[in-house]
């Protein structure tokens, strides 16, 4: 029946279109939470978060060459070549980083119920807007230092962070269920968002994003091999004198 709205629609007037348009797009958007109302249709956890992931990739590989034809064309012009080279590590560092922390969740081991699996596929509409976002933003910057640019330094910075913090706390949020008593582990990633978003107003904050992206991982490695470490020793068998 949607798709049949979709035909008609090209006989409205066209004063009608964006209406239109968006009660169509929210008639797709249901589609699956409606059918699956009547039975539930069998999937693979692991099927399901291996195509995200593969897209979530691809989103992320296009930041990256977004941001490479931005710094080729850059190179014509009179830039300063340490503010290239800081954007250029800080992206790498940035988008690295939200690649690690992306795929160093267990999606599937999330994707148990059906009301789960819902808000994790329609949650990935922002997942992929925040990852193209980023790549988008690291162009602007380029542009930005290379005098092309028409926004103050602030909102360039804010092009880049506010998409890199979204990108953080929507994959946290959508891959671990809210703790009742949270840990350290849980408080890391907040603590990370509010850093890169004040990063916004520093001298380099493309390159400071990077480095705090890097941290995080650091951070979470360091919880995660210490928490391994006290399950290994209290599993331990005690040996008697």
């Amino acid at each position: 029946m949607v798709q049949v709205g979709w035909v008609v629609r090209l006989a409205l007037p066209e004063g009608s279109g964006l209406a239109t348009f968006a009660v169509l797009v929210v008639a797709e958007i249901a589609v699956p939470v409606w059918a699956e109302r009547a039975a539930v249709t069998t999937w693979h956890p692991h099927h399901i978060a291996e195509r995200y992931g593969l897209f979530t990739l691809i989103v992320l590989g296009e930041s990256i060459t977004a941001a490479t034809g931005a710094v080729h064309a850059s190179l014509d012009t009179h830039a300063a070549l340490g503010d290239l080279a800081a954007l250029v590590v800080g992206g790498i560092l940035t988008v690295f980083a939200l690649w690690w922390l992306y795929f160093a969740q267990n999606a599937p081991q999330r994707l148990t119920t059906l009301r789960v699996a819902l808000l994790w596929g329609y949650g990935h509409y922002f997942v992929f807007a925040s990852a193209a976002a980023v790549g988008a933003g690291l162009a602007l910057n380029v542009s930005h230092a290379t005098g092309h640019g028409h926004l103050s330094d602030h909102a360039a910075a804010a092009a880049y962070t506010v998409p890199v913090a979204v990108f953080i706390a929507l994959v946290w949020l959508l891959h671990h269920p809210t703790p009742v008593r949270p840990d350290t582990a849980d408080i890391v990633h907040p603590v990370a968002v509010a850093a890169i978003l004040a990063a916004t107003f520093t001298p380099s904050p493309v390159l400071v994003t990077g480095i705090l992206a890097a941290l995080l991982i650091a951070a979470k490695l360091s919880l995660s091999a210490r928490g391994t470490t006290k399950a290994g020793t209290a599993q331990a068998p005690r040996t008697s004198p």
